[in-house]
């Protein structure tokens, strides 16, 4: 038979223990919920909207799309709004010199900016002013 002390010191090692993990794993894992917390928000923003037919797409394929970026999130894959800028900006890329830094310049916000994503675009209006060859030919 064990000395009543060796069971007793055995059982607070156990909690001791556990009270260690739980003190070093709680901080990650309520990052984690907080994370997820936010993901589940905007899912279910998103798909509210969905419902109430507030998006260009029809329910089908607009729960679909909030269903697969609620995943993306939770993975870590969706990237940050710079990302947006980037591509807009390889947009330009394929266009002759003179068009491209007009692009680039409409990109980075100069001009007016009108029309939506839902209404079926957004135009970005820039206007130079260049002045006329001197030989009055154009």
């Amino acid at each position: 038979m064990k000395h009543p002390n060796a069971y007793l010191q055995s059982c607070c090692a156990g909690i001791v223990i556990a009270v260690s993990t739980m003190l070093v794993c709680s901080p990650s894992f309520a990052a984690g919920k907080a994370k997820s917390s936010g993901t589940d928000d905007s899912y279910q923003q998103q798909r509210a909207d969905c419902l109430a037919g507030r998006t260009a797409e029809d329910q089908a394929t607009c729960l679909r799309e909030a269903g697969a970026a609620r995943q993306a999130a939770q993975k870590g894959d969706l990237s940050n709004g710079s990302d947006y800028q980037r591509n807009a900006m390889q947009r330009c890329q394929p266009l002759p010199p003179d068009d491209r830094a007009d692009c680039e310049r409409r990109v980075r916000g100069e001009g007016s900016t009108s029309g939506s994503v839902g209404g079926g675009g957004i135009y970005r209006e820039l206007r130079t002013t260049k002045p006329a060859p001197e030989d009055g030919k154009q």
